[in-house]
């Protein structure tokens, strides 16, 4: 499956056992963790077989908290001849029937009885991966235990902070929105008879991950760090290369130069037009994930603040985000 499937069924299978009473997180890409009082589940959404391969045969050694856990492996795949050894496979048919019975579950306002079969329990010493909850103090606002340590944006306002810029009263939840950073180099020139138009340039910024949407971030602001215990780290829509092709795209139509070109001959003077553009090949971008974290705030309606700048957003995620 392609980075879009894959995303698509992540999102997926975190809605089936979210119904079923786990919390769901990202525990390094392209692995999710989920928890559920003292069960563990490694999750891996994938067709790939060397990448499954690895996976069903690789030994991890989870911690939380300092204490190593026994865990299972689920992999949900799309290719109808993996039989991975130690884990519970997800295919089609069990995607189909879960998928359905969670929605029912939901309709009824109860939890997705599901059962887990015997995939095998694991802790063996291994690669070492720590869960949330593992590193201790965090990110002003949050839980005193925090979770998956990502690259954010630091959380500068509090939540009580939150509920007072929003001037509204509800249920407060911490979100990490996903963005793309990226930086771009260009380099070149083009030449049309007498005129010669070079395509030096370089810059950075941001790429809602959501929804396309530009915004400016000061890269040195950015931490590596833990997110609060409880925050809910949101997946990406638009996928890295996705990102990086919107961004040469961009930087291409914003460095094209349409000249004009007078020519006399006699008494006639005519004029000719040239559109002169860079050429991709010459425009290198690197792009990283990043998040910014954002304090929603349900009550009559829902209104979003943007945790780093204290800044309103003009829609909330559910329908969108816009960061200013």
């Amino acid at each position: 499956m392609d980075e879009k499937v894959r995303e698509k069924a992540r999102n997926a299978i975190k809605d089936i056992l979210e119904t079923a009473g786990f919390q769901v997180s990202t525990l390094e890409y392209p692995y999710d963790l989920a928890a559920r009082e003292d069960e563990y589940l490694m999750v891996l959404c994938s067709d790939d077989p060397a990448e499954i391969r690895d996976y069903a045969a690789g030994n991890f050694r989870l911690m939380s908290e300092g204490k190593e856990i026994t865990y299972r492996k689920l992999l949900f795949s799309l290719d109808p001849g993996t039989e991975p050894e130690g884990c519970i496979l997800w295919g089609r048919d069990e995607f189909i029937r879960l998928s359905g019975e969670a929605a029912l579950a939901r309709i009824l306002s109860r939890p997705l009885a599901l059962d887990l079969g015997s995939g095998t329990l694991t802790g063996a010493q291994g690669e070492s991966v720590s869960l949330p909850g593992e590193r201790k103090g965090g990110p002003a606002g949050g839980a005193d235990v925090p979770g998956v340590t990502i690259p954010h944006l630091p959380i500068r306002v509090k939540k009580d902070a939150a509920v007072q810029i929003a001037k509204m009263q509800g249920t407060v939840a911490l979100k990490f929105m996903p963005f793309w950073f990226y930086s771009y180099r260009s380099s070149g020139e083009q030449v049309y008879k007498e005129h010669r138009v070079p395509f030096d340039a370089e810059g950075d910024g941001g790429l809602n991950a959501i929804n396309g949407l530009k915004f400016e971030v000061d890269a040195k602001s950015l931490v590596e760090d833990a997110v609060p215990a409880g925050a809910e780290v949101v997946s990406p829509r638009i996928t890295q290369e996705e990102a990086r092709e919107k961004i040469v795209s961009e930087v291409a139509e914003s460095l094209t130069q349409r000249i004009r070109i007078k020519q006399v001959s006699g008494d006639a003077i005519s004029y000719e037009e040239k559109v002169l553009k860079p050429d991709r090949r010459n425009i290198e971008v690197t792009v990283r994930q990043v998040y910014v974290p954002i304090w929603q705030v349900r009550g009559k309606k829902i209104v979003e603040v943007n945790a780093f700048s204290g800044e309103v957003l003009s829609s909330p995620m559910d329908e969108g985000v816009e960061i200013f």
